[in-house]
């Protein structure tokens, strides 16, 4: 049997962080708004006869096996921690050879981890026999990668990742619902320029510390979080209502928040990439993910997507990336 799964990374267009537990408790309303795009993070997962489990990252250039009967050390072995501590969580009953790549940069701050978390749980999940609904696929993504970087994580990536398309996502006390946006996709695609920037993130924010922080009282750091919401919330709106220009100045004051909850979201090579697309053509800047490096996605003018990539394209360690929109989500496929 050969098990083939896929999910979309994402581009995080408003409301990062919020989405780290418990912090959308303190703000009512909280949400964030982003849209799967067709960098995909791939699973392959082919049954031996043999009680070899062998783990290979194609993207990472690292490959090791295991007996199965020594499935339990996986749940402490650092080589390509996630996928380890993923098959320790199902424990197969069978040999078998996984192969994983990711079409996204590494430290693109485009949840690669948590869009290769979902793949290999969909794909694992198949291999023990559909042992779990799909809708438990998020709370286990989110637990297993907590225990690997050793702190709460945000949920927003794990639903673009497994449900696909452009989505608002409700946090609250009465948990967590995701609402597909039904925007002018095409519009959106024409308007958004995504590149990465040739620097590997390095945890321009840091959510622990944010956490901790927020936990204890910091009243300045509230009020950037209730900016952060409303930022959501009016995207929301105006994606719906193809409000497109307003669109550009919710993105544009969002990032002066963004760079309030740290100093460190973009580096002096980011700000003179933007500094650039914002003379020739774009409206506003989004670091995604946390900032640091990695990618940034560019909302430009109407008509002037096209100037924007141009302009940037000879920069020193610029990469063009190719975003649709991917409205598939995770798909998995069986054959024999």
């Amino acid at each position: 049997m050969i098990i083939h799964s896929s999910a979309p990374t994402r581009v995080d267009l408003a409301g990062g962080t919020i989405d780290i537990p418990p912090l959308f408790l303190f703000h009512e309303g909280a949400a964030t708004v982003n849209f799967a795009v067709s960098l995909l993070a791939k699973c392959t997962i082919e049954k031996r006869t043999d009680a070899k489990i062998i783990i290979e990252s194609v993207d990472r250039g690292v490959s090791f096996e295991v007996p199965r009967d020594s499935i339990a050390s996986l749940k402490d072995e650092p080589r390509l921690e996630l996928l380890s501590k993923l098959i320790h969580f199902f424990k197969p009953e069978t040999g078998f050879h996984m192969i994983t790549d990711s079409q996204a940069p590494a430290g693109a701050g485009l949840a690669g981890s948590s869009t290769l978390a979902i793949a290999c749980i969909g794909a694992l999940n198949k291999l023990v026999g559909d042992r779990y609904a799909p809708e438990r696929y998020i709370p286990i993504a989110a637990n297993v990668e907590c225990q690997v970087i050793k702190v709460p994580t945000g949920f927003q990536d794990y639903y673009s990742a497994q449900y696909g398309g452009t989505a608002a996502i409700h946090l609250g006390a009465a948990g967590i619902e995701r609402e597909a946006l039904e925007v002018d996709t095409r519009k959106l695609e024409e308007r958004v320029a995504v590149i990465y920037t040739g620097e590997p993130r390095n945890s321009g924010t840091n959510n622990w510390d944010i956490t901790k922080r927020h936990i204890d009282g910091d009243r300045e750091l509230f009020n950037i979080f209730e900016q952060i919401r409303d930022g959501a919330v009016q995207l929301r709106s105006a994606l719906l209502e193809s409000r497109w220009e307003f669109v550009g100045s919710i993105l544009a004051a969002a990032h002066a928040v963004r760079q309030r909850l740290s100093p460190n979201i973009t580096t002096p090579h980011m700000d003179a990439l933007i500094d650039k697309a914002l003379a020739n053509g774009a409206l506003a800047a989004k670091v995604c993910g946390a900032g640091g490096g990695g990618c940034i996605a560019f909302f430009c003018e109407d008509g002037r997507r096209s100037e924007v990539e141009s302009a940037l394209a000879g920069e020193p360690g610029v990469n063009l990336l190719s975003c649709n929109v991917n409205q598939a989500g995770l798909e998995i496929t069986v054959s024999e």
